[in-house]
């Protein structure tokens, strides 16, 4: 598969895009319905495993299809162009099963399990965040307690998204009682080995199909379902990267879909007077312009990312991190300026809840973008990686 804008690093037998249509139809038949009454996009997400796409980026012998994180980014923006709360669960889902690829095979258990994933298209979903340390990925208050074979953990995640639509959670947690918090193990855990206790509801401005509540996760599982590497590992050489990519597939989607918006409204009224220029055409440019520039920057990070691949001193630098980081940064920055354009081309069309030309739910949803996770917090980690990098960013470099 080749489509404009991106690069490919190698072109499978399926074209995904023709696949995920009718998931995306789905989403967008039911989109208004998931933003009204905040809950899970149930219908979309069962379009998406019935068109086997849950497991599109797993090794064919593994059941998957060996898709490249590209074409996951162009599903991804295809379902968050239809609805943003889908394309963001198929984001995290994707992001916690590229870990389970990079740093999974090693292992029976995990490989196993990514076969389990390929035949029944379960669903993953991420405990990493904890009380005590607020958005702190890298540092974990509960510890896995190992007895022989078995093991156990208790932890208070202030957010699990979707965790009761889940099939599976990877949680982050020390690696034992007496380490220290940032010496950190992942563990994967099948719905059957864990029990969920509400402590949080998940009422939003925007994203609230995610349903990103927070739970007690208690579990008792496997010794040997803890990841052989470290979580430290883990999040610098795949988590990092592939969040920040795929987070910015869903914000490019948010875009295109307020654009196609706008658009629509601007056609509309260059028909109604074919001898007037719409007033919103120059916005429109505007607005098509960050749209471009928001995926450029998406492409030139999966370019980046592609050629860390290839280099583990690469993958593990400063000056890769720093580049991710900003891939974040500039794309949720940006949805916000292009869906705003769009509010001021379709004007109080826009505004109103009940015209073809809303777009209440594209900002709303577009302000979690900053937040998530907060743009203050990646900017003063930046401040403090760029003391002992270089700030230029040649051309191709």
């Amino acid at each position: 598969m080749s489509r404009p804008g991106f690069v490919i690093a190698d072109a499978p037998a399926r074209d995904f895009l023709r696949a995920v249509e009718l998931a995306a139809d789905v989403a967008a038949t039911h989109a208004d319905d998931v933003d009204r009454t905040g809950r899970f996009p149930v219908e979309a997400i069962t379009a998406i495993k019935a068109a086997r796409l849950m497991s599109m980026m797993l090794p064919r012998a593994l059941g998957g299809e060996d898709a490249s994180l590209t074409d996951v980014a162009q599903v991804t923006t295809a379902l968050a162009r239809s609805c943003a709360s889908t394309g963001m669960i198929f984001a995290m889902h994707q992001i916690k099963l590229s870990s389970l690829i990079s740093h999974g095979q090693d292992s029976p258990w995990h490989m196993n399990f990514m076969r389990a994933i390929a035949a029944g298209q379960l669903l993953l979903a991420s405990a990493t965040t904890e009380a005590g340390i607020g958005g702190d990925l890298r540092n974990s208050v509960c510890a896995v307690e190992t007895e022989g074979r078995r093991a156990r953990l208790v932890k208070d995640a202030t957010v699990i998204s979707y965790a009761l639509d889940a099939d599976a959670i990877l949680a982050t947690a020390r690696r034992e009682a007496a380490a220290p918090s940032s010496d950190q193990v992942m563990v994967a855990i099948t719905k059957d080995q864990y029990r969920l206790q509400k402590t949080t509801e998940w009422d939003t401005l925007g994203m609230r199909g995610t349903r990103s509540e927070g739970f007690i996760l208690s579990a008792e599982f496997g010794a040997d379902q803890v990841f052989p590497k470290p979580f430290a590992d883990i999040a610098a050489q795949s988590m990092l990267a592939t969040s920040h990519l795929l987070w910015s597939s869903v914000w490019l989607g948010i875009a295109n879909g307020a654009v196609a918006r706008a658009q629509a409204f601007v056609k509309g009224e260059a028909r109604k007077k074919p001898d007037v220029k719409p007033p919103g055409m120059l916005r429109l440019a505007e607005a098509t312009n960050m749209l471009h520039l928001m995926r450029a920057n998406l492409a030139e990070g999966l370019q980046r990312f592609y050629r860390a691949r290839r280099d583990p001193d690469e993958l593990n630098a400063v000056g890769f991190s720093v580049a991710m980081n900003n891939v974040k940064l500039a794309s949720s920055e940006m949805l916000i300026k292009v869906v705003n354009h769009a509010l001021l081309i379709c004007g109080i069309a826009g505004y109103r809840n009940d015209t073809p030309f809303s777009l209440g739910r594209y900002l709303r949803d577009a302000h979690s973008a900053p937040l998530m996770i907060s743009n203050d917090r990646i900017l003063l980690n930046q401040g403090n990686l760029l003391l002992v990098s270089r700030a230029d960013t040649p051309i191709g470099g």
